[in-house]
């Protein structure tokens, strides 16, 4: 039978490239706003890259048995297996999609769950949106990120978390869903003094210094917590210089 090893490697070669393709493809992607919505895709990728291993593997197969059989697929069986591997990295790559969360959705389960579904659900949302509110969704993005983590070291039932839940898991998303419910070519007609487009930016503009706010508020504990560690070490080993002198 024929060497088949330059022809599994031009069918690898050809797969990787065409995964490499599509999810690159990527340019025309938008970076994450965050690192929760990041890590949500990251995850969904995982599972897309199973799929089209299980299927590049079935192809690959399925060449190497029809070769073991005919001694040899010839190249026009190279290229029909060549051809198989590229549509289905391509197919499975492409779908499924990965599901943008549903509002009603966003303020379930723990703090770092509320916090990704919240910037993929926005991230959803960019193209509606005017650009200087996407400029303040992406800046949402790294502050949803602090506040995470903020909240990841209280109490999910204290009564801090459920303002915060109520303010990025009803506020925000009421706010850009109102906007999206004006038709869009009356987005930019002026009304009450200012247009739909300019409403928007502005409540969120508020929006993100009340998250701001929020971010700094339970961060406050942890800061009067370095504040008394570090007095005490002063009054233990008397400060900076004597923490030298022990070195020494």
């Amino acid at each position: 039978m024929a060497d088949s090893t330059h022809q599994s490697d031009l069918i690898l070669n050809a797969a990787g490239k065409s995964l490499a393709l599509q999810r690159d493809g990527g340019v025309h992607r938008r970076p994450s706003i965050g690192r929760g919505s990041a890590e949500l895709k990251t995850q969904h990728w995982k599972k897309k890259l199973g799929r089209i291993l299980i299927a590049f593997g079935a192809i690959w197969t399925t060449a190497v048995i029809a070769g073991l059989i005919i001694d040899g697929i010839g190249f026009t069986g190279i290229m029909l297996t060549l051809f198989a591997a590229v549509i289905a990295v391509g197919l499975l790559a492409n779908y499924p999609k990965i599901k943008v969360p549903k509002r009603a959705d966003l303020k379930k389960g723990d703090a770092k769950a509320m916090v990704a579904r919240t910037e993929l659900w926005l991230e959803a949302q960019r193209p509606a949106l005017p650009a200087p509110a996407v400029q303040i969704v992406d800046q949402l993005g790294v502050q949803l990120d602090a506040l995470g983590l903020q909240l990841q070291s209280i109490d999910q039932n204290d009564p801090a978390v459920n303002e915060v839940r109520e303010l990025v898991g009803e506020y925000i998303p009421e706010t850009i869903e109102n906007y999206r419910k004006i038709p869009a070519h009356l987005r930019g007609e002026d009304h009450a003094g200012k247009t739909a487009d300019e409403r928007v930016t502005e409540s969120l503009g508020k929006l993100s210094g009340e998250i701001d706010r929020v971010t700094r508020r339970l961060a406050e504990g942890a800061l009067d917590d370095l504040a008394i560690k570090s007095r005490y070490l002063d009054y233990r080993f008397g400060g900076a210089e004597a923490l030298e002198d022990l070195s020494k």
